[in-house]
């Protein structure tokens, strides 16, 4: 199985495999890191979480990727397209370690997976599912060039947790100026 991987200036996006365990684990069991994606998970339940993203991978040919740092090897996060049973539509979601937040890697790796999702995946446009008060990931989202699309929704599999839609299509992706993100 061919694998996939994305680079960038400062980033190595790879999918994911068993050494982004226990980095998985310290991300998930950080209550402001988790506070908008379905708080903090044990982990037994990020193990169920890991192989969820890696079945992902094996039922659709993308998922969410590993971030990791160039320079330092350190696994950072996950950024990636997305897109389990009852979302509204295929997404590109991004979630990483605080140690990582300001740094512009949620833009960068965010921007490699948008150019994925339209150039090689074909996609027509995407969506981010954004928490109403997290007002970082609304500035990725920005930076990347979506925009609020006006309509909310209660992420399937999370009762009661409520998200704003915000996307962009792919000419809109491709219409931006030289130089952003």
């Amino acid at each position: 199985m061919t694998q996939t991987v994305l680079e960038t200036e400062r980033l190595i996006l790879r999918q994911p495999d068993l050494s982004d365990f226990e980095p998985l684990c310290e991300l998930m069991a950080d209550e402001t890191v988790t506070r908008f994606i379905g708080g903090v998970q044990a982990p037994p339940v990020v193990w169920r979480t890991l192989c969820g993203i890696v079945g992902h991978w094996a039922l659709r040919d993308y998922g969410f990727f590993s971030v990791i740092e160039k320079g330092s090897g350190q696994w950072l996060g996950r950024v990636g397209p997305w897109f389990p049973h009852g979302w509204p539509q295929p997404e590109v979601g991004w979630s990483l370690n605080r140690a990582s937040w300001g740094k512009g890697y949620a833009t960068e790796a965010g921007a490699a997976c948008m150019d994925y999702v339209f150039d090689v995946l074909g996609w027509a446009d995407t969506v981010h599912l954004i928490h109403a008060d997290n007002i970082a990931s609304q500035r990725v989202a920005e930076k990347l060039g979506s925009r609020n699309l006006g309509r909310s929704m209660e992420v399937p599999g999370f009762a009661g947790m409520m998200v704003d839609i915000w996307g962009q299509d792919a000419a809109d992706w491709r219409s931006r100026p030289a130089g952003t993100n």
